[in-house]
């Protein structure tokens, strides 16, 4: 956790609330952030905000990234676009903490229709407190970029 400095979050109209309410969670737990919309509900594509996400994670040393649709597959798909970006599909805390662990993830991708929001702020939390832990799990992290 100490290396993550900021959180880029972004979100589509299903995740526009979750993301809202996220961002405050991050800035409680000690992040700053930058928030790369949608700043309402109305309906939007959801690649039109994954990208900069993404972008700026893969850019900007420091920063993690939190995205939110309704399912996140399409969030997450479009972030592993991004040769840097490691964006995994999260819908227990488990399972963050094992992206981070051993996928070394970088972006969270929260499906706002299957997960409360409490359940979410569970998910962000054990994401950014668990630290990648390299060994064996670097030869396979390394061999994921195309």
């Amino acid at each position: 956790m100490k290396t993550i400095k900021n959180i880029a979050i972004g979100a589509d109209h299903a995740g526009f609330e979750y993301k809202e309410t996220l961002k405050n969670y991050v800035h409680e737990l000690g992040f700053t952030s930058n928030d790369f919309g949608t700043y309402d509900d109305s309906s939007v594509d959801y690649p039109d905000f994954a990208h900069p996400v993404a972008s700026a994670v893969e850019e900007n040393e420091g920063t993690f990234g939190i995205l939110i649709c309704g399912s996140a597959n399409g969030v997450a798909m479009s972030a592993n676009k991004h040769q840097q970006v490691r964006a995994a599909l999260c819908w227990k805390a488990e399972i963050a903490s094992l992206a981070r662990q051993h996928n070394n993830a970088n972006i969270v991708c929260i499906p706002a229709r299957f997960v409360s929001i409490d359940e979410a702020k569970e998910i962000v939390k054990a994401f950014f407190s668990t630290d990648f832990e390299g060994g064996r799990h670097a030869n396979r992290v390394n061999k994921i970029s195309c």
